[in-house]
């Protein structure tokens, strides 16, 4: 798949302005001439909304509200509020309208990576995102030292890579950490045990097994960024037309993994930090690529942090085996923790559930509790600062 060129076919905004200046005719034949070309070069390789994931249910909503007169893109890129988007026509800077930006509640309400969006192009490289279109899947997380706040690592995801570097990074609690995520935002996950050819087959072995004991019906694929080994097994699960996300920690590979698949560098990669035997953070923002074969792949940053909230059924499918033995407990509003005759806590007693598992389950559920009632404080507090700004207001008019 053709990935555009900055450098070949960008005017320069200065030597537009020049001409503007002097003559607008002339400017304007200058840029409408390298528009032709941008959509020259895009026809040349038939690309279509359907080459980056567009489907039937997209359509009909663009037709439904009335934005046929827009053009339709989706965003590969993101760069603090502002955008990298492709459409048929080419690749666009583009920033949201004045209005998307004051209607917005939340971080949700913004654009991401992933995202499909009705646009206005007005120069040959930049656009005005008006609307988002609706979203069949949001991956998100905790916001990193914002308590209550939600931060979207990418949207419209049909899959997800969670990519785990056998050699340091293994941790299984981390994996339903994942796992969880994906779950309740309706992504299907596939576990990536990288870095293998580190290791003995024998100690990959048994980590295999290990994931398989404690996580069901969940692929694990086992690959090397060196020897690309298992890379075969990898390609098969990308169908074209489908969106995959690479999470992980820093340094497990997911950069390599993403150039190895694309056959060329479209990731900086850096290697292990010796003094900390931690990933440097090399991916400095989400972006989404075409591969050759059709697939459509997001890489992401590192995520040190990966905390859950989880506002659907993510941990109750994550954690199934434990909640399978829920019903059997005396109390029907079990925590599972110290209630006497409770069913969950004596299946850990007979080894029939994973204790750690278990653990970690108690430890994601307080997790998801807390960040449900800050949610509900912030709510709360916005909702008694709306209602003392609509008094302030109404007394200010009635003293006019």
């Amino acid at each position: 798949m053709y990935q555009r060129s900055y450098v070949e076919i960008k005017p320069s905004i200065t030597f537009c302005q020049f001409f503007i200046l002097f003559d607008l005719d002339l400017a304007s034949i200058f840029v409408n001439s390298h528009r032709k070309i941008d959509r020259m070069i895009y026809r040349d390789i038939e690309m279509q909304l359907e080459d980056l994931g567009y489907n039937e249910q997209l359509e009909k909503f663009r037709i439904e509200q009335n934005l046929t007169e827009f053009e339709t893109g989706r965003i590969i890129a993101e760069h603090k509020e502002r955008y990298v988007v492709r459409t048929i026509n080419g690749e666009f800077d583009a920033e949201i309208t004045g209005n998307l930006r004051f209607t917005a509640k939340s971080r949700e309400d913004f654009p991401a990576v992933g995202d499909w969006v009705a646009l206005t192009t007005y120069d040959p490289d930049f656009a005005i995102i008006h609307r988002i279109l609706p979203r069949f899947s949001v991956i998100k997380r905790q916001a990193v030292g914002q308590y209550g706040e939600i931060q979207i690592i990418a949207a419209n995801i049909d899959y997800a890579f969670i990519v785990q570097a056998v050699d340091r990074d293994y941790n299984i609690n981390r994996l339903e950490r994942y796992l969880t995520i994906c779950y309740s935002s309706k992504v299907k996950p596939v576990i990536v045990l990288s870095k293998i050819d580190l290791i003995d087959p024998t100690r990959l072995a048994e980590l295999t097994e290990s994931i398989k004991t404690r996580i069901e019906d969940v692929p694990v694929l086992a690959i090397s960024n060196e020897t690309q080994s298992g890379y075969e097994t990898v390609r098969r699960f990308i169908e074209k037309g489908k969106t995959y996300c690479l999470l992980g920690s820093s340094g497990v590979g997911k950069s390599t993994l993403l150039n190895n698949l694309s056959g060329k560098i479209v990731m900086k990669t850096d290697a292990i930090s010796q003094s900390t035997n931690k990933g440097r953070h090399v991916t400095s923002h989400r972006e989404l690529i075409i591969l050759e074969n059709g697939g459509i792949l997001i890489d992401n940053p590192g995520m040190r942090e990966v905390g859950i909230a989880d506002t659907a059924n993510g941990l109750e499918i994550t954690f199934d085996r434990i909640l399978e033995f829920a019903p059997n407990c005396k109390f029907k509003d079990c925590t599972h923790t110290h209630e006497t005759d409770c069913a969950v806590i004596e299946a850990v007693e007979k080894g029939e559930i994973d204790r750690a598992s278990y653990e970690n389950y108690l430890k994601m559920e307080r997790e998801k509790a807390h960040f449900e009632a800050t949610v509900a404080e912030r709510r709360q507090r916005n909702k008694a600062f709306g209602k003392m700004l609509k008094n302030y207001q109404k007394d200010q008019r009635k003293n006019k």
